[in-house]
Parts: C-alpha cells; structure tokens; sequence
C-alpha cells in the first residue's frame, strides 16, 4: 500500500515538473516588451535631441544614431533527474531522489544605424516642404505655430532669427500674415488640394462667403503677400518671393534650421559665453513675446533639477525643460514629430538579421 502511495506521488511530481517546462513564454511578453520598448527609445530620443541642441550651441557636432530594430529572443531549459527505490518491506523503508533544474534567458538583438549620408541630407539639410506645412495646418496645427517655427519668409515677409549670421527681428508684415491666418483657419476659411502627387503641388484657396469679417480679414491677407484679390485659387511654391500674383512662395526651413534657431535660446551657463566656450546666443529678458512663442526654454544648472520633463548632462551641467513649462515641452515635442514627418520622406536600407532558429 506504502508502495503504491509512494509511486502515485512520485510520477505525479514527474508530470508536474515536465508540464510546467512546457509552457509557453512568448505571448505573455509582448505586452511587457512592448511598451517598455516603446517607452525607452522614445525617451532616449528626446534625450539626444536635447542633447544635440545644447552641442550646437557650444560649436560641437550632433549625431543621431536611430535604432534599427529590435528582436527579442527567449529561451527556458529545463531538466529533470529522478531516482527512486521502492521495496515492499518495512525494513529500509521507500527511497526517492527528485531534482531539477531551469534557465530562464532573454537575449535582445538591438541594431542602431547613424544617420548619415542621403538620409542625413535628407532628413536634416533639406528644407520641410511647403505642402508637408500646409497639410499640418489642414489636419488642425495651428498655423501661427507651425509656421512661425518652420518658415523662414513667405512672399518677401521675413520671419524673425536667432541665428548670428542671421540674426533679424520678424517683419511686422509677417506677424500680420500669422495671426490673419491663424484667423482665417479658425473660422474655416481656408482650404487646399493637390493637383500632383509626384511633384508635391498644391493649391491654397479661401471661402470668402462665410461672413463679412471672414471676407475682410481674406482681402488683407492677400493685400499682404501681394496678391491678386480677384483670383480664386493661388499655387503654393517653395522660395522667399513669388513669380506673380497667383503665387505664394514660402522659404521653409530645414530641421537642421530649427534646431540651431532653438539652440541660440540655450541657457547656458554665463561663464562658458564669457570663456567663449559656448555662443553669446540671443536669449534676453527683453526678447518679445511673439519671439518666445516659438522658443524652447532650456535652462541649465550643477545640480540634477527635481522637477524636469527632461534632462540631459554635459560638460558637467544638467541642461533641462521644466515639467511645468508646458509651452517648451509642446514645441520640443512638435519638433520630434518633425524630424519624423522628415524622415519619412528617406526610405534607407532596412539592416538584415539572421537569427537562430532554435
């Protein structure tokens, strides 16, 4: 009978340890894998982003290194020794050995490819086209924000620069075609369409029959790019002048252009300007409000801030956007979404992994 017990509980530890080696792993870590991924390289992104704008400002190099893909692999080992001595007698009794033994592994492949090359001109030296700007606004940015950050001049109106060769308050004329815009989009009068999707060209009209002020605020818009008020539809072409009075030309910049315009607003320390290891910049207290709409406000300091949306440590000083600061983090986020409305126009070679069947 003691016999009898013995083996049912023996072979039943047996099935137990055997079955449980048997269990699939996979799908339990998509979701884990997923958003701790995600999570990751969105960070790490804004870190080298930050980190690229601060280097601009000190004369140094950006690099952006992209991750490539990732593959997760995991693998459990289990093994199982067992022994067992049964007698039918009292006299020595009923012997049994179990042992066991897993292993639990988790080897992530990880490819990070640097941008460079077409992708780097590409991405970073090619100016946003106008129609990529135009189809932000449509999809509901607002223009005033959009274009005071991407467009350098539209129509012989030159937005205002930060840049030291460059360096220029905005034409009051430019500021009158953002907010007579931005007017004009809130009250849905402006609408576009494409007339070839190979060369990106697009057509910009305005309804003017849905209310006087409408009608008003449309006529001086056109009164300030020089347009033809009796015209219905303007073509929209990439250059600072236009050809004609049908046209509206708008000198967009490149996110290499946008990002030195935000690096000159870089807090840095006062010290690194004074030795001239950093550039005088243009950040003042006196900088105009419709300047610091279009600003990220990165502040620096010796001790890791507490309270920051994001981080960054160089030359011994943590360079950081306040959590609180919700129009920097709005700007430095729509810059992120920028590069990746860039990027997505430059397809490179995807790498090719060979991984291990088993």
């Amino acid at each position: 009978m003691r016999v009898s017990l013995t083996c049912r509980l023996f072979f039943s530890l047996l099935l137990l340890f055997l079955f449980s080696g048997c269990t699939v792993i996979g799908p339990g870590t998509v979701e884990r894998d997923r958003f701790d991924y995600s999570t990751s390289i969105a960070e790490s992104w804004k870190k080298m982003m930050l980190l690229n704008i601060v280097k601009l400002r000190y004369g140094d190099t950006p690099i952006f290194l992209e991750v490539g893909s990732i593959v997760s692999q995991y693998s459990m080992e289990t093994e199982l020794e067992a022994s067992a001595v049964l007698r039918s007698g009292d006299l020595f009794g009923n012997g049994m050995n179990l042992g066991g033994k897993g292993k639990y592994a988790d080897r992530p492949t990880i490819t990070y490819t640097p941008m460079m090359g077409k992708k780097f001109a590409k991405s970073l030296l090619a100016p946003i086209p106008p129609h990529a700007l135009l189809s932000l606004i449509q999809s509901g940015w607002n223009a005033e924000f959009v274009l005071r950050v991407c467009l350098s001049a539209v129509n012989g109106l030159y937005n205002g620069s930060g840049r030291q060769m460059m360096n220029r308050s905005a034409d009051k004329e430019f500021i009158e075609f953002l907010d007579t815009l931005t007017y004009i989009q809130r009250a849905g009068g402006l609408g576009a369409r494409m007339i070839d999707q190979n060369n990106a060209k697009s057509i910009v009209f305005f309804r003017r029959n849905i209310g006087k002020e409408l009608e008003r605020q449309v006529l001086f818009f056109l009164e300030l790019l020089g347009l033809n008020p009796d015209s219905k539809e303007f073509s929209l072409v990439y250059g600072s002048s236009a050809a004609n009075d049908r046209e509206i030309a708008m000198l967009t910049r490149s996110m290499l252009e946008i990002i030195v315009e935000i690096s000159q607003y870089v807090r840095v320390p006062e010290s690194h300007v004074l030795e001239n290891r950093a550039s005088h910049g243009h950040y003042s207290s006196s900088t105009s409000i419709d300047e610091k709409r279009s600003r990220v406000l990165i502040k620096s300091s010796r001790e890791k801030p507490d309270d920051a949306f994001l981080a960054i440590e160089y030359r011994d000083y943590w360079f950081f956007i306040e959590d609180t600061d919700f129009r920097s983090k709005r700007l430095f986020s729509f810059l992120l979404f920028l590069f990746t409305l860039a990027e997505s126009g430059s397809q490179g070679l995807s790498p090719v992994l060979t991984l291990p069947a088993g």
